[in-house]
């Protein structure tokens, strides 16, 4: 049966108000609402800055070439070295691809599948979160290898967009002011077969377009907001208990297990660039208080950092063994002030040209001997 009003008939009618007035009306709403937010958020202390999304990673391993100098790793090189001083003094400015919070081996192991490089390759090696066989660490670095992958022109241009909106806007933080980060904060306790995570540290860096990042000077000063960065490492670098229903010797072996593979996989991933005359350098930056007497001991350096080094032949620069460079405090116990990283990077630089003149040498070596 046909309807007995067709879609040719029907016509909504529009009321008749005043329009004009009320879209002005909603216009300042807004306006007022929106400047309103943006003033709280910049009176709690936050500042405009660039939010570090998967899209300002792909657009940066974008921009990686054969011979490039790339830094991987974890927050601590994100912090801790300045990219002026290493191109003043390595002769070309290095890519920035550490991601806080996140494993590094996914993203050596995706340059090593890249068959064009043979640049060098600076690594943070924070044991613990090397060596994660899972979980978010390992989650969020692969969240960035799948952006640059599968990066798509609609969301290319959405990450161009938002750059001049994020230097304008404090409110646009997305670490810690999107909904969903706001409701993490709510005070919720462990409660039977749901237990709370760690939550992360609050928002206390700044980033410029090179994904440089710089400690406040909030967080560089003692109080209220450096005590809760603090006490929130800990937690966060204490592994969860293991599952009550896996037998404590047998969760035991399964992590040994997975370190060795991981150790294994590792050695490989490194030999993959050296075979193409690329350069590959370990480094152990400055961390302190309770929380690198947490590191050494759930993380014993004879066991973990000098064992890949070895068994991976690659240069290695750990912080303490160089006065120079065991001397700088870590205002958080994690990473280096804005100015000592700068004062940071002129003290490790003779050391890493050193070690990527080491690395060419066995690289050149390896080929040598590969050689008929």
């Amino acid at each position: 049966m046909p309807s007995s009003i067709s879609n040719s008939e029907f016509q909504r009618e529009i009321p008749d108000l005043p329009w004009k007035s009320i879209t002005i009306a909603a216009a300042l709403i807004v306006g007022v609402a929106t400047a309103g937010w943006e003033l709280y958020c910049r009176a709690h202390g936050y500042a405009p800055t660039l939010d570090d999304t998967s899209d300002f990673w792909a657009s940066q391993r974008e921009k990686v070439k054969p011979d490039s100098i790339v830094i991987i790793g974890d927050s601590r090189p994100w912090f801790d070295l300045d990219l002026d001083e290493l191109e003043r003094g390595m002769g070309q400015r290095p890519i920035q691809l550490a991601i806080a919070g996140s494993c590094a081996y996914p993203v050596l192991a995706d340059i090593a599948a890249d068959e064009k490089f043979h640049g060098t390759l600076i690594c943070s090696i924070v044991p613990g979160m090397f060596f994660a066989p899972g979980g978010p660490l390992v989650e969020n670095a692969e969240k960035a290898l799948r952006r640059y992958h599968h990066w798509t022109p609609a969301q290319r241009m959405s990450h161009y967009i938002s750059i001049p909106l994020e230097e304008t806007f404090a409110f646009l933080n997305q670490e810690d002011l999107t909904l969903a980060k706001l409701l993490e904060k709510l005070p919720l306790a462990d409660r039977p077969g749901a237990l709370v995570p760690p939550r992360l540290p609050p928002y206390f860096n700044l980033m410029d377009l090179d994904r440089r990042a710089r400690m406040t000077a909030q967080a560089e000063r003692p109080g209220e907001l450096q005590d809760r960065i603090r006490t929130g490492w800990l937690p966060l670098f204490t592994p969860p208990p293991p599952p009550t229903f896996v037998p404590r010797e047998a969760f035991a072996q399964q992590m040994k297990l997975a370190m060795e593979t991981r150790m294994k996989d590792a050695v490989a991933a490194v030999e993959k660039i050296r075979a193409r005359g690329g350069k590959v350098v370990f480094v152990r930056f400055p961390f302190g208080g309770e929380l690198k007497k947490l590191e050494d001991r759930q993380t014993p350096r004879t066991q973990i950092w000098d064992t890949l080094v070895k068994l991976s032949g690659a240069p290695g620069i750990y912080f303490e063994d160089f006065p120079e460079l065991a001397t700088f405090n870590c205002p958080e116990w994690s990473h280096l002030s804005a100015t000592d990283s700068v004062e940071f990077t002129k003290r490790l630089l003779p050391h890493l040209q050193s070690a990527v003149q080491q690395g060419s040498l066995v690289a050149a070596t390896k080929a040598t001997a590969r050689t008929p």
